[in-house]
């Protein structure tokens, strides 16, 4: 009995221990991201990414003792503040989106609202849609029809950044079916809404394999998130292989023509 107690007592204090030490490092570090402003210099932000990057790594590998739920809310809400940031991730970009959600669902990966922000913020802002959907692919290795609830959803993301993104129609085709099989599960308005929608796009995708259009609308989205230089070079290069043309207007906002003849 003894032993039981003393076992129930060490291990919630060793997990304080750790989450204490761990954000002990990082919130400092991550205090001078979100009070960084227009007079830090970049080399100064890049170190900060850099340090932070570490951090993130060491969270990776930071055994939770079960508490992995905790771990992966306490990540999540870093990511938060991290992605907030507007004025510095102007300059630095988003390139930790990523590396935010390896961690985040390596502790929890029936994280469901984790996916969306990852998609959004990893294909759309960091330009980085192969990242997002292998963390996609790795996540869903875990999940099944009904845990968690609704799980669908993922497939659907996973389905549109390869459609959009990567303009992979045969894999987004397959991601949309899965989805639609899933939805199938349920018997409420919004998974039967989500499985006819899923099935349709599939059927679209069948008969419409070419996406250029669609890639280019993505693409420009990216574009017009005021993204750092990087990610904005990304977007144009892959508007411009997809037969778009991206014209700069004098007062810095960019204007897209579409190629005359896609699918």
């Amino acid at each position: 009995m003894f032993a039981l107690s003393r076992q129930t007592l060490t291990i919630p204090f060793i997990i304080c221990l750790c989450i204490f030490g761990i954000g002990s490092l990082q919130f400092p570090r991550m205090q001078t991201l979100i009070n960084s402003n227009k007079t830090a210099s970049l080399a100064t932000l890049e170190q900060e990414i850099n340090s932070e990057k570490l951090r993130l790594n060491v969270l990776k590998k930071l055994p939770s003792f079960g508490y992995d739920n905790l771990m992966a809310n306490w990540i999540y809400l870093n990511f938060i503040q991290y992605f907030g940031d507007d004025e510095v991730r102007a300059r630095t970009g988003y390139s930790l989106s990523p590396e935010y959600f390896e961690v985040i669902l390596s502790h929890d990966p029936y994280f469901l609202a984790a996916y969306l922000s990852l998609s959004t913020s990893t294909s759309m802002y960091a330009a980085m849609p192969e990242r997002s959907i292998s963390l996609m692919e790795k996540g869903l290795k875990s999940l099944s029809p009904l845990i968690p609830k609704k799980s669908y959803y993922v497939w659907r993301y996973k389905g549109i950044d390869e459609l959009l993104f990567l303009g992979n129609s045969t894999a987004a085709r397959q991601s949309f079916i899965t989805a639609a099989t899933w939805a199938n599960n349920y018997s409420d308005n919004e998974s039967k809404q989500v499985a006819f929608l899923s099935q349709k796009t599939a059927e679209f995708i069948q008969h419409n394999p070419d996406s250029r259009i669609a890639q280019i609308a993505a693409w420009t989205m990216v574009l017009n998130n005021k993204v750092d230089s990087k990610t904005q070079k990304r977007a144009i290069s892959a508007i411009e292989a997809l037969g778009g043309i991206v014209v700069s207007n004098p007062d810095g906002t960019t204007k897209i023509k579409f190629p005359t003849k896609a699918g």
